[in-house]
């Protein structure tokens, strides 16, 4: 009964966002402003109902019900729980489920808590957030039902050993938190041009929203990188893999909009700009899903292969997103024009970011449809990779960070560029000095790595800036948090640029105390041994790794042998250093005695997921410090700083 029981929830909470979509739209008529009293209760109830059918669904994968076809098909009975528990949206409908289940929450906590917002863009907002549940209630009640019934089955298929990681209770949850903000700024946008109210306190209403679904999209692709880095063996952390171009998308479409409604919030400037990037980056979203869940793609990451599915989703985003562009056109018009500002200014510094951020983007989205356009047109198959998007994307970046290194230095309005050198001239000399470093120690370095690395050591400095000659205990949480994601950024470039550079890889056949020699480390083969996991079997490498004359220590990678389903999977083992890691993966049996070794070591590697941290501790610190000024303003409005001052 607890399958039927997630059923009848789900179809109460799709019940629960029509009449609260049927409410907006009827609010908002002249004459009728009565029927808005129904839905923001219709959005509270809409949320417990959808939440408590997600539970539900826990609970029939906590139990193996095998009679659930969802979990037939995706758990074992022998599973170690974490994985019953995060298998319930490792899967396709599962991973719906939560994503409307998400979305419902956030509806419900904008008609509980949403009071900067005029009454009818308010509603008009619950309204459109409504409509974007109603198309995934829908999705899932007629195209991808998590409760259906099967007969005759005694235990299930298991889950795909490539999930089964702790990684997978994190990265996921996380992922979805940051499309759905994006979908709630979304329904903020679709709001503010209804009721024609695109303005400063729209955007100071919208931009927690933004913001915290960039922390989580933050938070999300920085977890999968590392995730995929030691759980593949491949050595790599970004493959450009069009699902990871998808989780990529979003956020690069949100930082944009992060900046944008920035700008439109403090100095009322950007207007159509805010609302455009707005309706882009759920766009982004859109096809995330789109391709993850269409079955189009053939990855790890995508759950389904019944076409259906995908042109059910590619019905709803042309929905969405053609009504959303349509409505901009309409409304456009109406969109009065902000404050302007000079070419040298950190408003038009935030512009030229953007701007490259939309075209990186645009590369992003190019390299990643065009081989499935091209597949679909003619039939062949090509595949465009890393040295596409790197030779696209890098220079793009490197500009980009250049202009990350200024605009906090600007004044809003207008500024005089001898004042902005004079500014960043501690930053300059910093990157002087990494550029003569690297010509006098790095003479093979290549031109994109070492342009990454001067860049990071001027973002680097230069995010320092807005410190200099002020009390950190007197700073403003935002500005802060403005300080540690630049300085993340730079960090995370430095790591990429080192990577790129200095990485030592050898691939080698040896046998039992043979001994190889990746960069300064030499490694010798003890043996292979067996040895049983939780619900696997695993081959171990025992390796003994020691640096120069020092002692040695060992190290022990891992093939998994999984039954149910069948399949093989690396677990790479990979030791940290101050300046780098050691990271080594046992491959196939070549001929009963030599194994299939192969091994990196990776200077300064780890800066890439550190920078990924510090940006997204930014984004919170400038979250908490936003809120915090929010609460003092509404008790003590005398005392409040000027918005402007931001």
């Amino acid at each position: 009964m607890i399958a039927e029981a997630g059923l009848a929830a789900l179809w109460i909470a799709a019940a629960m966002a029509l009449l609260q979509l049927l409410g907006g739209a009827l609010g908002l008529m002249k004459g009728r402003e009565a029927a808005a009293a129904i839905v923001a209760p219709a959005a509270i109830v809409q949320a417990g109902f959808a939440l408590l059918s997600f539970f539900l669904l826990i609970a029939v994968f906590v139990r193996s019900d095998m009679s659930v076809l969802l979990v037939a098909a995706n758990s074992h009975s022998m599973k170690p729980m974490i994985y019953k528990v995060a298998g319930t949206w490792g899967n396709h409908e599962g991973s719906m489920l939560l994503w409307v289940t998400i979305l419902s929450l956030s509806g419900a906590t904008i008609a509980l808590f949403e009071k900067k917002l005029r009454a009818d863009t308010r509603l008009a907002t619950l309204a459109a957030q409504a409509a974007i549940a109603l198309g995934f209630y829908a999705f899932l009640l007629f195209a991808s039902n998590p409760f259906a019934r099967i007969t005759g089955v005694l235990d299930g298929a298991g889950l795909n050993p490539l999930l089964q990681d702790p990684g997978l209770a994190f990265h996921p949850p996380t992922l979805y938190a940051g499309y759905v903000g994006m979908s709630a700024a979304f329904s903020f946008a679709v709001g503010a041009l209804v009721t024609r109210n695109v303005s400063p306190d729209f955007a100071r209403a919208m931009r927690p929203w933004i913001l915290g679904a960039w922390i989580f999209l933050t938070i999300g692709i920085t977890a999968g990188s590392y995730w995929a880095y030691y759980t593949l063996g491949w050595g790599g952390w970004w493959f450009w893999d069009p699902v990871e171009n998808a989780s990529l998308m979003p956020w690069l479409a949100a930082t944009a909009l992060l900046h944008s409604v920035t700008v439109l919030a403090t100095r009322d400037g950007l207007r159509a700009w805010t609302i455009m990037l707005s309706v882009l980056a759920f766009s982004m979203s859109m096809v995330g899903t789109f391709l993850v869940r269409s079955g189009i793609l053939t990855s790890v990451h995508s759950f389904a292969v019944d076409p259906e599915r995908g042109v059910f989703i590619l019905a709803l985003l042309a929905i969405y997103i053609g009504g959303a562009l349509a409505l901009f056109a309409m409304r456009v018009s109406t969109v009065v024009e902000g404050n302007r500002f000079d070419m040298v200014s950190r408003e038009a510094a935030l512009v030229i970011n953007n701007l490259l951020l939309s075209v990186i983007l645009v590369v992003v989205l190019a390299g990643t449809l065009y081989p499935l356009i091209l597949e679909s047109l003619t039939g062949g198959k090509i595949s465009v990779g890393a040295p596409f998007f790197n030779a696209m994307a890098g220079p793009i970046a490197v500009i980009m960070m250049v202009l990350l290194a200024a605009g906090p230095l600007l004044r809003w309005r207008s500024d005089r560029p001898r004042m902005v050198l004079d500014r960043m001239a501690v930053a300059i000399l910093a990157a002087a000095i990494m550029l003569l470093t690297l010509a006098v120690f790095a003479r093979g370095i290549g031109l994109l790595p070492l342009l990454g690395l001067v860049a990071a050591a001027l973002v680097g400095v230069a995010s320092l800036a807005p410190l200099w000659k002020r009390k950190l205990t007197r700073t403003p949480l935002f500005t802060l948090g403005m300080v540690m994601a630049h300085l993340g950024c730079a960090v995370s470039m430095a790591g990429m640029a080192c990577d790129a550079a200095f990485t030592a890889e050898n691939m080698v056949s040896m046998k039992a105390n043979e001994t190889s020699q990746v960069g300064p480390y030499s490694v010798t083969l003890l043996g292979v041994r067996e040895t049983p996991g939780p619900n696997y079997q695993a081959l171990e490498a025992v390796l003994s790794v020691r640096k120069g004359t020092g002692e040695p220590w060992q190290m022990v990678p891992q093939l998994h042998q999984f039954t149910d389903p069948p399949m093989t999977t690396n677990q790479a083992a990979i030791k940290t250093f101050w300046n780098g890691q050691l990271y080594l993966v046992v491959g196939e049996n070549t001929d009963g005695t030599n194994f299939v070794m192969r091994m990196w070591w990776k200077p300064f590697v780890t800066l890439i997921w550190l920078g990924g941290i510090l940006i997204a501790l930014g984004g919170a610190l400038s979250l908490l410090g936003r809120l915090q000024r929010d609460i003092w303003s509404a008790r003590w409005p005398w005392g409040a700083d000027k918005e402007a001052t931001a």
